[in-house]
């Protein structure tokens, strides 16, 4: 299983003693605000179980990598992607309240990338994202992601039906960092 590295951050496979840090992310108000309602421990450690598994390109379930401070070894957050099709796939991301805003996803998220177009196999990497999310939206295109459009009323959160935004990258475009 991948550990990606970057000049500030380690990003290595979920473990079973993250499941505290991962539980505490996924009942944040603030951080769960587009992404998902309250739910109860029993459905989050339900999505966490297979996020376990042993993870290698092409698997079904998520490459979920708890994404730390290689300095400190603190957990920040967690970053992954799951395929979708054989060459496609979908990223997602989330950071702890006090980790965000300080280049910890971006920096992450390229380094996932990065892994995903040159080792994983992939051609084509997607991201939905919650109208209304700009910082995710502008991690994303900081990132070199592009809008591809909005699919209307397309996901139910907080009693409410939302818009999504689409975006992707493409392999030919992903422009790896100069070293």
């Amino acid at each position: 299983m991948p550990v990606l590295t970057t000049s500030r951050l380690t990003c290595s496979p979920v473990q079973e003693q993250d499941w505290p840090f991962y539980l505490s992310l996924q009942q944040h108000p603030d951080v769960m605000r587009f992404i998902a309602d309250k739910r109860p421990i029993a459905v989050i450690r339900e999505a966490f179980e297979p996020r376990l598994q042993p993870w290698e390109p092409g698997s079904a379930h998520w490459l979920c990598l708890i994404v730390r401070d290689t300095a400190s070894l603190t957990p920040l957050g967690a970053t992954g992607y799951i395929h979708r099709e054989n060459d496609c796939a979908e990223v997602g991301f989330i950071f702890a309240a006090e980790s965000q805003g300080k280049g910890y996803g971006y920096e992450s998220l390229r380094a996932v990338c990065d892994y995903a177009f040159n080792e994983g196999g992939i051609r084509r990497l997607t991201a939905t994202v919650t109208v209304g999310n700009v910082a995710s939206r502008g991690l994303l295109e900081k990132a070199g992601f592009v809008l591809e459009g909005e699919l209307r009323e397309n996901y139910w959160l907080a009693d409410s039906w939302h818009n999504d935004w689409i975006f992707s990258l493409l392999k030919h475009e992903f422009q790896p960092e100069s070293r």
